[in-house]
């Protein structure tokens, strides 16, 4: 549907956040919206809440509801229902600001050549009344018209950060049921589809983290099933940057490799042989 926009949260046992979260959506200057609550299997409130949210928004908000399979899996289900020309995806305890999709439109309108528009995140830290920060989040300050080379070292923005034109992920294939390190290899290869980004000069998102909130990359470096799904997306990271010409002498690439060998040493040491002769 031209001009839609549609958000894919989602959620797993975060009542309280996941009202935020959805509630900084409809505050959006932007119209038309559909947001879809995917609960990846939620054993508290969540699904109560997510149904309450879809009673009061009927016309805006559908609720999924699968077993556990991660963040990657929950996202792609609600990708294969979404209705937009425009998708946002959205982690259940972070925030959007309220003219990011109107801005980020209008850019994209702007410059037809272009199918990813990013801005200026920032982060707030939930579990000590931390006030938002001023500076931007990762590299979301900076103006850069492709992922790669930087992507080889870091995902230096946030899931909320874009919003991508639907037809830019038509062709990448799906996301990936891992519980590590899926958001990353996910951008890596929309990177090898040579996607152009545009840069919006404005906040657009906060991240909000909860350091007494277990995270899913915790022990992603000595929980086996972690470091397989980490290794895989790491292979797949390499083969996307070669895909579009980074080169193997850039410094990009060799701090990438320096990386990959410290990973390597790790799936070695949890018993993972064949992983670790991968990333060798």
């Amino acid at each position: 549907m031209a001009q839609l926009i549609t958000t894919i949260i989602p959620v797993f046992n975060r009542p309280l956040l996941l009202a935020e979260a959805v509630n900084s959506v409809l505050g959006q200057t932007h119209r038309p919206i559909e947001i879809i609550i995917v609960d990846d299997g939620s054993t508290d409130t969540t699904p109560e809440v997510a149904e309450e949210l879809r009673t009061a928004h009927p016309e805006s908000i559908r609720v999924l509801r699968q077993a556990n399979g991660g963040p990657g899996r929950a996202r792609q289900s609600g990708l294969d229902v979404a209705r937009g020309e425009f998708i946002q995806f959205l982690d259940s305890d972070d925030l959007l600001l309220p003219k990011k999709f109107e801005k980020q439109v209008e850019l994209l309108n702007i410059h037809p050549e272009c199918h990813v528009c990013y801005g200026i995140s920032h982060e707030q830290i939930l579990s000590d009344g931390s006030q938002i920060t001023t500076t931007p989040l990762k590299g979301t300050g900076t103006p850069r018209d492709r992922l790669f080379p930087q992507l080889l070292n870091e995902r230096w923005w946030s899931t909320h950060t874009p919003l991508y034109k639907y037809s830019a992920l038509a062709n990448i294939g799906p996301w990936k049921p891992w519980i590590n390190e899926e958001d990353w290899e996910y951008e890596a290869r929309l990177a090898a589809s040579e996607v152009r980004l545009v840069w919006l000069a404005e906040s657009v998102s906060i991240t909000r983290r909860n350091q007494n909130e277990p995270h899913l990359s915790s022990e992603g470096s000595s929980n086996p099933i972690k470091l397989s799904h980490r290794a895989l997306a790491q292979q797949s990271i390499f083969r996307c940057a070669r895909q579009v010409g980074v080169s193997l002498d850039s410094p990009e690439m060799k701090r990438f490799s320096r990386s990959a060998f410290l990973l390597s040493r790790q799936c070695a040491e949890t018993g993972l042989e064949a992983e670790a002769a991968d990333l060798q």
